[in-house]
Parts: structure tokens; sequence; C-alpha cells
């Protein structure tokens, strides 16, 4: 961190020379002066998808009616799986966009377990987003509770997972590992390679969720024989509120895993109106109905800035982002009380940083109330950061730590309530 100064000069300095400074130009941005820093909730809007809605609306729906279908709509799932696989490191035919991140998450937790039936042990983590294991619990409920789900501690208050317990979790009556490639509290990256291998040298499946991943590092599921993942596309991928979510099931275990939901575009062929259910070839079998093409559309056209830039870029910018925030912090926030929630090692790092500190939701408050500041507030003391590298500058960083200091050195968080807001 040495290369770094806390003067905003320097900030100026390191954004003149940033290689992806222009891609900011391609997002709406209507208000200069507010520091957003909450895109690892929700990416903002990018300039194509507001064009392409329009073209969609006015067009596709509004002159072709019915026609859209045969014009792209019903291969969409499949075509934007294949650019999102192209984020991911899948091969084509791998990936496919569909429902929510929950939902395909089920889809794939019990294809996994009719699977493995003679296995009943599950193995995820304390800092998986709580609806993964809420999803894992359902799961296991259908089946009665005959699986155990273990999940594993950290031995640094949740900053970093227990690598030996996690370890130790995996045996040989393991169904399933089902991790957050990135943690969302602490922003802790897995080491995807070492514990999809960990898992496969006892038999089991590997499930990872990359919703605080994808869009912000490369990811590569195919050279680490992953067997399956999901993630959403509303965070790095810009994609939208409540954007379609995609799934990846590795192509060498497809044709092995069944899925527990039976719909028709999953049907082999749909418009022979079979009675009888007679899954499609591949990954489309997990299909269900009918996709949201409006937002399926808009998110595709999202994409493009992310593949343009390209991954490396992007990570390259992220680590020095999150590293910049990190140095900034140490000089001008932990005096006042603020510690890190985030790993320091870069490789280790997602690109979000999370500043801990015993007041943290009237802070956070302060900051959006008052100082056009949006974090956002992860319990039970997190301040979260969420950096996106095509539009988040290094003087927006610098603004954000220095109204933090401001909120602590004019006390502006103590007028507010202890008692939070329904979303924090």
């Amino acid at each position: 961190m040495s290369t770094f100064s806390p003067s905003r000069s320097h900030a100026l300095e390191l954004d003149q020379q940033d290689p992806l400074a222009s891609f900011r130009e391609r997002f709406v941005i209507s208000d200069s002066e507010l520091l957003y820093m909450d895109g690892n909730s929700l990416g903002r809007l990018p300039k194509a998808a507001v064009e392409r809605t329009r073209q969609v609306v006015e067009t596709e729906w509004g002159q072709d009616l019915i026609r859209g279908w045969n014009k792209g709509w019903w291969e969409a799932p499949q075509r934007v799986g294949d650019k999102i696989g192209q984020l991911t490191g899948a091969a084509p035919g791998q990936v496919i966009v569909s429902d929510t991140t929950s939902l395909n998450l089920y889809k794939l937790v019990m294809a996994a377990l009719m699977h493995q039936p003679n296995r009943k042990r599950i193995i995820s983590d304390a800092f998986n987003f709580p609806s993964d294991l809420y999803i894992l619990q359902g799961c296991a409920n259908v089946f009665g509770n005959r699986h155990e789900i273990i999940r594993v501690g950290s031995q640094d208050e949740g900053l970093t997972p227990d690598l030996n317990a996690l370890e130790s979790a995996i045996n040989e009556d393991t169904a399933l590992v089902t991790l957050s490639h990135v943690f969302f509290k602490s922003g802790y990256l897995y080491d995807m390679q070492h514990i999809t291998d960990l898992a496969h040298r006892k038999g089991a499946l590997v499930l990872w969720d990359l919703c605080h991943s994808v869009g912000a590092l490369p990811i590569q599921l195919d050279a680490c024989n992953a067997d399956l993942a999901i993630g959403c596309t509303y965070k790095y991928l810009n994609g939208g509120p409540g954007a379609p979510a995609f799934l990846y099931v590795n192509k060498n275990i497809q044709q092995k895993m069944v899925s527990p939901i039976w719909g028709w575009w999953g049907q082999n062929k749909p418009f022979d109106f079979g009675l009888d259910y007679e899954p499609a070839p591949g990954v489309n079998h997990f299909l269900v109905g009918s996709q949201p093409i409006l937002s399926l559309l808009m998110m595709e056209s999202a994409l493009d800035p992310t593949l343009e830039a390209g991954l490396d870029s992007i990570r390259q910018k992220s680590v020095a982002l999150t590293g910049y925030l990190i140095h900034l912090a140490d000089e001008i926030l932990s005096p006042l009380g603020f510690r890190l929630g985030s790993p320091r090692a870069a490789d280790r790092r997602g690109s979000h940083v999370s500043l801990r500190h015993a007041d943290a939701y009237r802070i956070n408050r302060a900051l959006i109330e008052e100082l056009n500041v949006i974090p956002d507030f992860r319990a039970p003391d997190n301040i979260r950061l969420g950096l996106a590298p095509l539009y988040t500058t290094f003087v927006e960083v610098w603004d954000t730590i220095d109204r933090i200091r401001r909120v602590i050195e004019e006390k502006r968080h103590e007028k507010y309530p202890q008692t939070r807001l329904t979303v924090t």
C-alpha cells in the first residue's frame, strides 16, 4: 500500500491513469455528486440497456407482437447463458438464464441430492448468504430431513472460513458442498480450484454461488472442473432489479442431473404438446416456464461493457480500488474506531470491502440521508462498500472515506435511532 497517498490529488491522478475510465460514460449517472458504493447489491443502469428496452418494447413487442418469439426470444435463455459463460469460464451449452437465484439453487441442490441418494451430508459455511441456507434446509425437509447440514465456521469473527474444519467436514458421506465464491459480508474469496478438488477427492459434488463474484473477477468453472453453479445478474453484471438469474451444469454430468421441476420449456419438443414429459437434452431441461423476456433482453445488453472491458482488466482495477480504500481506511478511519472487515490479501478478496464499527448502522443512515453516499449495512456491524470497476472512480473512494470521517467527527449519526429500517 506504500504506493498510495492519502491526498485527494493522488486519487485524481489514479483516475487519469485508469484504462477503464471511459466505461463510466456508458452508464446513466444523473447525480454527479452521489457516491454510489452499492454496486455489489444493484449495479448502475447501462445506457445501452435503456435503448435496448425501448427497442424491445416499442418494436419487438409493440409491432412484432407474438412473432417476436421466432425472432430471438425463444432462444434467449441459451444465447444469453453462453454470454455469461464467457464471464464464468464455461464453454457453450452449460449456462442458461432462468428464474431467480434461489429457484436455480433449489433445482440444482435437489438434482445433486437425487444423484447421490446414499450420501447424507451437505457442507456449507456459516457465512453463506442466508437464502442459500434456507434453500438447503427446505431441500433437506423434502427428503424427510435425512440429510445433515454442516455449516463450517471461522476463527476470526467471520472474516475468513476455517479451511481446516471445511476439509475435515468433507467425507465419503458428503453428497454436496455448496459455498458462496465470495462472502457477502466480508468479501472473502474462496480458492475455487482447491475446494473443488477437495470435494471431488471424497466423491462429493460442488455447487458455487457466484452472485458476488461474477462480473468482478475471472472465474474458471470448466478449468476448475466445477459441477454446478448459480448466480444473479443485477450486481456487477448491471442487469437491473430482479433481472433473471443463471445456472451452470457441467457438460459431463448434464444427462445425470434430473431437474425437480418439470416445465414445458424444459420439455424436449414443447410445441408437440405431448402429455408426457420428456426432458430436453443438455442443460435445457433445467428450464421451467416462460421467461421474462423484457428484463432478460435488457440484461443481455447490459453484459456488453463487461465483455468488452475483459475480466482481467476489471480484476486489476478492482484490486487497486479495494486496496486504495483499505489504505485510506487505515490512515483516516482506524483512529475513529473503525476496523477492517475484509481480507487484506488481494487474492482472497472480492470487489467489496466491509468496514466494521460499533455504531455502523447509524453511520450508514447518516451517510445516505445527509452526505449523499450510498453504501449498505450488514449486521451486526458492517458498512459494506461495493466497488464496481466499470464506473467507480478512485476519487469516489477518497470522497467516501472523507464523508465517513465527517459523520464521526461531526457526530451526525448520533441523531438517528438504533431501530433499523426494513431494508438496510
